[in-house]
């Protein structure tokens, strides 16, 4: 871990390319944050490889703190939940990409369908959109990682789009650009600016994709 100055009241965190470092600290430092051990801290902020610990304007970063957090934090990263939050999102299976990536994984699309639904997503962070959560595999033998983004992105992606790229998935919340494989599309609401909080996602929330061909008999079409 590198440790990066942030100005005189935050923190950044960079554990490079190692996703389950990233989840390890965010959720070690927001524990000891509600619980009172690391005093003055206003935001964690994970991204794909950081994370921003902001304290309260004019306090000071609390860099020992931090250390003596992270050091204190499980090893195993499986050896306590994150968070009981779980989203189950429905997806229609019919994307424009679904053959390509098919093509691409040398399988067939239900193979990609099961890959995508078979195992656990947690949202690694937030970005790009309001609502719109990175969302990495717990099974870090998914084929679907091996999915790049697209060589021409697309100049409107529609809202509930369901997509994979360069290890991560997503669900579009608004209609926006975007570079992603559409695998298929939800009705979901993910963000709604009169609920509290807006975003149905937060990091370490735990999706699971359910394909809607299946039905409530659990048949495959």
């Amino acid at each position: 871990m590198n440790e990066l100055p942030a100005g005189r009241d935050a923190v950044l965190l960079d554990f490079g390319d190692d996703p389950v470092a990233v989840r390890r600290a965010q959720r070690a430092l927001r524990a000891a944050s509600e619980a009172g051990d690391l005093l003055g801290v206003t935001e964690i902020v994970p991204s794909a490889s950081t994370v921003l610990v902001q304290f309260e304007l004019g306090s000071g970063a609390d860099s020992l703190g931090i250390h003596r957090v992270l050091r204190g934090a499980v090893a195993d990263d499986d050896a306590t939940p994150e968070t009981d939050d779980e989203v189950t999102i429905t997806v229609t299976y019919d994307g424009a990409d679904l053959d390509g990536v098919a093509a691409t994984l040398g399988c067939g699309v239900g193979d990609v369908v099961a890959a995508h639904t078979a195992t656990r997503w947690r949202v690694q962070f937030m970005g790009f959109a309001p609502g719109f959560g990175y969302l990495v595999p717990e099974d870090a033998d998914n084929p679907l990682l091996r999915i790049g983004r697209r060589t021409q992105p697309r100049t409107r992606v529609p809202a509930g789009a369901v997509a994979v790229a360069a290890g991560y998935s997503a669900v579009y919340p608004r209609p926006s650009p975007g570079g992603w494989h559409l695998l298929g599309r939800s009705d979901i609401r993910l963000w709604d600016e009169t609920s509290d909080p807006p975003s149905l996602l937060s990091p370490g929330t735990l999706v699971r994709f359910v394909d809607a061909a299946r039905g409530d008999t659990g048949e495959q079409r």
